[in-house]
């Protein structure tokens, strides 16, 4: 037998009956969503985990190829620039004649690597060079990389470096003509042509 009229809409006017309805209502809501709460969970962390593997991959920078002690500045293929020694560049007035490193590129944010052990000697804006590192291998020797974008730089001064290790992102800073890597050796002071020292530890450069 049914309840009777009166009575539900007793209980309706009634605020202490509407509280209780409300109480049962919310708590029987709560139960629901607590028995259901797996089912959601576990295709959301099976599509997280899908999802991470490779992005976290892709995160990875792939190491640049080393023979010994010493690697390539750029990990994979790259696009050769200027070479060292007399290079003008049509169109740009501030560029020298006189290229003193040798230019490569893989687009703008590419990392850029310690070509060989040594400790960061500069970090930050150098010269026409812009943002900069260079590391002191010992003996006189010493490479540079210039142009790097800004707040790219992931060394500082006074850090031990190893070969492939990232020390910022190719950029187009100082004077620069467009995203690239300049990548320079010094000897003495003194640069010299990059080519035949990499050629030499069995790293031809283009």
């Amino acid at each position: 037998m049914g309840v009777p009229t009166f009575v539900v809409t007793a209980l309706a006017r009634s605020r202490t009956a509407r509280r209780i309805g409300i109480m049962l209502l919310a708590g029987v809501t709560i139960l629901i969503l607590v028995a259901l709460a797996p089912l959601a969970i576990i295709p959301m962390a099976l599509a997280g985990t899908s999802l991470a593997t490779p992005a976290a991959a892709a995160g990875r920078d792939p190491l640049p190829v080393a023979n010994g002690d010493w690697g390539y500045p750029l990990a994979g293929g790259y696009s050769k620039g200027r070479g060292f020694g007399y290079n003008p560049v049509d169109g740009c007035s501030y560029c020298s004649t006189d290229h003193a490193g040798y230019d490569m590129a893989q687009g703008c944010g590419s990392s850029i690597y310690a070509a060989g052990p040594g400790t960061v000697i500069t970090a930050g804006e150098f010269y026409g060079w812009g943002n900069t590192v260079r590391v002191d291998h010992g003996d006189g020797l010493v490479t540079l990389y210039g142009h790097m974008h800004w707040g790219s730089l992931r060394v500082s001064v006074g850090d031990v470096v190893t070969a492939g290790t990232a020390v910022g992102a190719e950029g187009n800073t100082g004077r620069s003509f467009g995203c690239h890597l300049h990548y320079e050796v010094q000897r003495d002071g003194i640069a010299i042509d990059p080519e035949p020292f990499m050629a030499a530890l069995g790293l031809p450069l283009k």
